[in-house]
């Protein structure tokens, strides 16, 4: 059971988190564009992937409870799951956010020329949110 909830945390992680980090940037992509349709789409989307996310959590914890080698008392577990939280924090309460006002902000001026308010919220926030995942596969790995 401890294998299958490992892999089962490994391949949501792939899969789920994987999106959650990429979609944004993708956001930022039509947003240069100006396309509001897709704009909208990847918030709703980054919105999922981001709810996802626990599942790869509770794989996760499921893991741990079985687990010999590893506690929450050990440091690489809490921290991840604390780069974890502010990862999420991040992209539910900054930037699906900014890419719903981004999208509205296109809908209501398709042809402006001006640059988008949310751009830059929407770039640092999924930059941060992509670094600190990063940190966590990082510390997955090494377990130090």
């Amino acid at each position: 059971m401890d294998t299958t909830l490992e892999l089962l945390h490994i391949v949501a992680a792939v899969f789920i988190v994987g999106p959650m980090a990429i979609l944004p940037m993708t956001g930022l992509r039509a947003l240069r564009a100006r396309e509001a349709g897709p704009i909208t789409v990847l918030a709703k989307s980054v919105n999922v992937f981001t709810l996802l996310s626990l599942l790869v959590a509770l794989f996760g914890f499921g893991a741990l409870g079985m687990s010999e080698r590893a506690s929450f008392a050990s440091t690489w577990i809490w921290l991840s799951i604390v780069l974890y939280a502010v990862a999420l924090g991040i992209n539910l309460f900054l930037v699906v956010p900014a890419l719903r006002a981004a999208a509205d902000e296109v809908t209501a001026n398709p042809s402006g020329t001006a640059r988008l308010a949310g751009y830059p919220r929407i770039a640092a926030g999924s930059g941060i949110v992509t670094l600190l995942l990063v940190a966590v596969t990082v510390l997955m790995v090494l377990k130090p």
